[in-house]
């Protein structure tokens, strides 16, 4: 995939540089898969969530997304099959001019907690291109 737009990624200071970044996991697959990379503090017992509870986890990575594109922020299948665990904004779009950390708003549906754990796949990235709308007022539509 030697045409195939970069992404370049940055570290946060606190993160821990030895989970892995965003990957596919299989060669079709249309989804990155994006770990949480929880804050030393938290680190050792993980986050839990409790139904109906909503988190905002974070990733430890920024990204520049080139111009034309954005990055859409999507769920899990199986973490929403088998605990509920999905994203509310679905998908959550990063647009090519932020810069700040990436992070993952998850909501728990279930009925038990869930624990979050350092290097958690959480989220898929999946890059799209964008494309500009020019808006024009009119007086009427077409029937």
């Amino acid at each position: 995939m030697t045409d195939a737009p970069l992404i370049q990624i940055v570290w946060e200071d606190w993160a821990d540089q030895s989970l892995p970044l965003p990957a596919y996991e299989t060669a079709g697959a249309a989804g990155a898969d994006l770990r949480v990379n929880l804050r030393p503090e938290d680190r050792a017992d993980g986050l839990v969530l409790a139904p109906m509870a909503r988190a905002i986890l974070p990733t430890g990575l920024r990204i520049e997304i080139p111009a034309g594109y954005e990055v859409q922020i999507r769920p899990r299948s199986g973490l929403a099959a088998k605990f509920g665990l999905t994203i509310p904004n679905a998908p959550g779009t990063i647009d090519s001019d932020y810069r700040g950390e990436l992070k993952v708003i998850l909501i728990n549906l279930g009925q038990e907690p869930f624990v979050i754990q350092r290097g958690d796949r959480v989220a898929q990235l999946v890059l799209a291109p964008v494309v500009q709308a020019a808006w024009d007022e009119v007086a009427e539509l077409d029937a």
